[in-house]
């Protein structure tokens, strides 16, 4: 073994279960003996898979799914190119396909296998079981990054969200939203506002514009009920293998806004739903967050800090996280700093600016006292990257130039994603879109009793002259005693009651307001 080999294994080294990143490159030789491998306990420390497009993070991705998978561990990928639902078919066995030659040359064997795999897809907009989310539970921090609005108007969605919960009008989807904006625009709605605040003609004509892009650009889809459950994603197959859920991103790559949005939708989910759990020998779930520079294009500050905190937390509830985009700088360094695991795929360098995108990024590695980065990044092949990760004691290993493992299932879209969609128990649960009664519906019945003639007084009871009686008679009362054990707990005490009245149902529902103000209904 070379002495380079031989630092690589001693730096890399992992008692238990771990991911196999592939083998140490120095100069132009590949080193089989120098394997580079992150614990599978660090995989929650999150991780940024980084790269110019053409260089191989979309099946960097596939591997570190799929021996996830094979530990254990569910996942949730984001298929944006549509081109990662192979994952379920075993890759191609024949000596001279892609991943056969990867692994002749890392000096391992290749065995061809199919993954366990959920399709899903947001709203059932392409192949996939629908994912839709509830707009009170979406919450208007991220309705308003969809809908590009500006702080200003973030906060006037803010107060239309804190009416409806205290005037438990459910809003289920966009056709709810739209409304009550014009009821709170109207004369009455106007009056019911001016206490906290009110609100402008004109943000709520901007706010109204701005859902008609959304409602034409998948909004009408993803909104509605019955309500995505993320708890679903977090599931092995009976072999033991984490289920893979995939989500179809291929119908709605032209909406950025959407999918990138309701993916921080999931994440912050997984966040209000799981208990803690520490530090656990391997994740719950890892989360790859594709195109990630989507999220983060035009953020408020608000939500920005919503995001870093949601990353830095969600560690101790079992999830991580890698982001997946063309640069670190595309990540906020608030964000960068929370992940510990690093695949740095090729950057070119075109344009001055490309020049400086370099530089930074070479920053943002540890030093090394072999590799020139900021010559060796460019001149990287397709499936070879920087890697750094978290040893078992979560210390930054050195850099080592990686010639990285080939997938082992299919690299290239499945044959019937239909059937497999058609032959999963979550279709049933999902596959239907609910119509249940919601704000516009309310409102609507609440302007038509408005507006309707009041009924002509009824004539008054005839009064028995007083003669007739001997003495006044006081009416029984209909008050029955109350149980002792009633005052303190149960649905028909004093606590019962004031919870299952509005206070009490608005009070529940402002407690469980969380992270990006969603609105969980799971009590």
């Amino acid at each position: 073994m070379s002495d380079f080999a031989a630092d690589v294994t001693t730096a890399y080294a992992i008692d238990g279960p771990f991911i196999d990143l592939g083998r140490g490159v120095l100069g132009d030789e590949t080193h089989p003996d120098a394997m580079v491998r992150v614990p599978l306990a660090m995989m929650n420390r999150h991780g940024l898979v980084a790269g110019a497009t053409g260089t191989g993070k979309t099946r960097t991705l596939q591997v570190l799914a799929e021996q996830l998978s094979a530990g254990g561990v569910a996942c949730l990928v984001a298929d944006v190119k549509g081109d990662l639902s192979g994952i379920a078919d075993p890759g191609d066995p024949s000596p001279e396909g892609a991943a056969a030659k990867r692994c002749a040359k890392l000096g391992v064997p290749f065995e061809p296998t199919g993954f366990p795999v959920e399709y899903l897809s947001l709203g059932g907009i392409g192949a996939g079981v629908p994912v839709r989310a509830t707009v009170s539970d979406f919450g208007p921090q991220l309705l308003a990054k969809i809908l590009g609005a500006n702080e200003t108007q973030e906060q006037s969605l803010q107060l239309v969200f804190h009416y409806a919960d205290t005037h438990e009008l459910p809003l289920l989807d966009l056709a709810d939203l739209r409304a009550l904006l014009q009821f709170l625009d109207s004369d009455a709605g106007k009056a019911e506002l001016e206490g906290i605040g009110g609100l402008s003609s004109a943000t709520v004509g901007v706010l109204l514009r701005s859902l008609i892009g959304l409602e034409t650009g998948g909004g009408n889809e993803f909104f509605g009920e019955p309500q995505f459950d993320i708890t679903d994603l977090i599931r092995t197959a009976p072999d033991g293998r984490g289920v893979i859920s995939c989500l179809e991103l291929a119908g709605v790559q032209d909406k950025p806004q959407l999918f990138s949005t309701a993916l921080m939708w999931m994440l912050a989910e997984l966040f209000e739903t799981l208990p803690e759990a520490g530090d656990l020998p391997k994740p719950k779930l890892v989360f790859f967050f594709d195109e990630a520079h989507l999220l983060f294009a035009d953020a408020t500050d608000a939500f920005l800090q919503s995001v870093v905190q949601t990353v830095r937390l969600i560690r101790s509830k079992g999830v991580g996280v890698f982001f997946v985009t063309q640069t670190p700088k595309d990540v906020p360094g608030d964000v960068l700093g929370q992940l510990g695991n690093r695949v740095q795929h090729a950057l070119r360098a075109f344009t001055p600016d490309d020049a400086k995108a370099l530089r930074a990024t070479v920053g943002t590695f540890p030093k090394s006292d072999i590799y020139d980065l900021e010559e060796l990044l460019p001149k990287l092949g397709i499936g070879e990257a920087i890697v750094t990760v978290l040893d078992e004691d979560g210390v930054p290993t050195p850099v080592v130039q990686t010639k990285l493992s080939a997938p082992r299932a299919r690299m290239a879209p499945t044959d019937d994603v239909a059937a497999a969609v058609a032959a999963s128990p979550l279709d049933a649960k999902y596959g239907t879109r609910l119509d249940n009664q919601s704000a516009r519906e309310i409102l609507a019945a609440r302007i038509e009793d408005a507006t309707a003639p009041e009924p002509a007084p009824a004539a008054p009871a005839p009064t028995p002259d007083a003669e007739h009686v001997p003495y006044p008679r006081k009416a029984p009362s209909r008050r029955k005693r109350t149980p002792a054990g009633d005052a303190v707990g149960g649905g028909t005490g004093a606590i019962g009651d004031f919870l299952n009245s509005r206070q009490g149902k608005t009070l529940q529902r402002q407690v469980v307001r969380g992270m990006f103000d969603l609105l969980r209904k799971k009590l």
